[in-house]
């Protein structure tokens, strides 16, 4: 039977599950916390909590503490130790690496078969299934599906446990039907020295039929723009006659999306985001017609929100279940998993945008955004306001961060911007002033904050060499698809970096 009679197969079944789970949202986050808890009962810390008492989310949330990666890395050494049975009841033999931030110490999160095959491996084979259930005629098996991973070194703990980025487990234990279209070679896809890798990539891929891509749009960008140096091709269809989807996450893609177009000039090229983290798999972007994530709840994974109004991090007092959520209000996510996470801050903020379905979108970090001036400016208005302005300057934009200028005795706050173009707007000064207006636009705190400029002044725009973010995380050895740059800093620290002497020569020009 061909693979895409089958899959059809697959496809109409699990719709009629993803539907159920959206007509009994509540019942369903229940049920996957029931299953939790009895898998862990008898774990250490089930014992440690009375799992085996907790007969509801009330208990669960009185008895059990919030935690974040400090909290819980006493456990993860023991894990890497070859302990077993503390946090989760099958083996643990397999770590995501995290860098969490480009600045940040490395996190190890454990991954455990059932993370791996109910969750990771389920959210790709839905991602399928919801693009197949809305254009049924396509033959996406047919072809080849070329996947950018992250920097995928495998270090090895002994024989049979090892840790590296959550690409490289994934792809070390890739089921049969996936690994069966998929490009390039595992040989190249674990590289891990990203200018070699991009290079081999783009060799060994160009005479592939590849219908797919995937991966961190940034990184992507730079792959298809070396396929056509090295072919010589005008765009993409003319290498690749039958690509038209590209799955992506991880950095929001809108800032990206013009250049994509430029790339694939075709209306019939989709693109389908989802929210796959080194913790879990968590959303994917369900209807084409609305670029909203839909919230998997069936992956062994049970979610709860801090209203970020109220967030003081494991000591925040109000945490609310999935029934109690508001629409258009800022969450930080929390998610207890069946790789033994609980009740975990995993530092990401999103916003509902339907709740029949539950539908979101990610508004940034719980410690990605600026307040220095009571702005409480987030990611996700930065990533709109910069999508819009190089929409009306035709600029295109590769990096950025942003850091708060701080008052002085002479001078006001502003915010600083450090940008590094591929495609440079015709006027800077108008560039900014653009720039402001959609920050003021889509941000009322920011507007009331910039009025008369008398506690913050016009953004400070900084323009760097093609290469500059590149380099820098070079340098902390951090390059590659799944390292990213912050977009917006409360302080100075990464600004500074990039600004001083080893950097400033990556410095095209000031616009004040």
């Amino acid at each position: 039977m061909p693979f895409n009679s089958i899959f059809s197969w697959i496809i109409k079944k699990r719709i009629h599950q993803i539907e159920l789970f959206k007509k009994y949202p509540i019942e369903v986050q229940n049920d996957v916390l029931m299953a939790l808890l009895e898998r862990a009962s008898q774990t250490e810390w089930g014992k440690k909590y009375d799992y085996a008492s907790i007969k509801s989310d009330h208990d669960f949330k009185t008895r059990v503490p919030l935690t974040e990666y400090a909290d819980f890395s006493k456990y993860v050494d023991r894990l890497l130790k070859n302990e077993q049975n503390l946090t989760w009841n099958s083996e643990i033999k397999w770590f995501a690496k995290s860098s969490g931030t480009t600045t940040g110490k490395s996190k190890f999160l454990p991954v455990s078969r059932e993370s791996l095959e109910d969750c990771h491996y389920k959210g790709g084979k839905d991602l399928l299934s919801l693009y197949y259930n809305q254009l049924p005629d396509r033959k996406l098996y047919k072809g080849k599906h070329l996947i950018l991973g992250g920097s995928a070194e495998i270090n090895y703990l002994n024989h049979d446990s090892y840790f590296g980025d959550l690409s490289a487990i994934i792809l070390k234990n890739m089921p049969w039907w996936a690994e069966l279209r998929r490009t390039p070679s595992k040989e190249i896809a674990l590289m891990s020295e990203w200018e070699e890798k991009i290079e081999k990539l783009a060799h060994s891929t160009i005479h592939e039929d590849i219908y797919i891509l995937a991966g961190v749009p940034s990184w992507t960008l730079v792959l298809c723009k070396r396929v056509l140096q090295i072919t010589q091709k005008k765009h993409l269809r003319e290498v690749w006659p039958n690509l038209e989807l590209f799955m992506h996450g991880g950095v929001n893609f809108e800032p990206y999306r013009e250049q994509f177009h430029k790339l694939i000039p075709f209306n019939d090229m989709h693109y389908v985001e989802t929210y796959n983290a080194s913790e879990g798999f968590f959303g994917i972007q369900d209807d084409l017609n609305t670029d909203a994530l839909l919230l998997m709840l069936d992956y062994g994974v049970y979610f709860e929100f801090i209203p970020m109004a109220a967030f003081d991090g494991v000591n925040s007092k109000t945490v609310l279940p999935l029934g109690e959520v508001k629409l258009n209000e800022n969450y930080a996510l929390v998610i207890s998993t069946n790789a033994g996470l609980w009740r975990y801050i995993i530092g990401d903020t999103i916003r509902f945008t339907s709740t029949f379905p539950y539908r979101f979108k990610i508004t940034g970090r719980t410690k990605s955004f600026i307040n220095a001036f009571g702005e409480e400016l987030v990611v996700e208005n930065a990533e709109k306001a910069m999508a819009e302005t190089c929409r009306r300057t035709n600029a295109e934009v590769r990096e950025y961060t942003v850091a708060p200028v701080y008052m002085s005795q002479n001078t006001g706050g502003a915010h600083q911007w450090l940008i590094e173009f591929d495609k440079l707007p015709e006027d800077l000064v108008v560039f900014t002033h653009i720039l402001d207006g959609e920050l003021k636009n889509l941000n009322s705190d920011y507007e009331a904050k910039r009025t008369g400029n008398l506690s913050l002044g016009m953004p400070q725009l900084k323009v760097a060499r093609a290469g500059t973010f590149e380099k820098y995380l070079k340098s902390i050895n951090k390059l590659g698809g799944q390292h990213k740059i912050p977009r917006l800093n409360n302080d100075r620290l990464l600004m500074e970096t990039l600004l001083n002497s080893e950097y400033e020569n990556s410095l095209l020009s000031d616009q004040n």
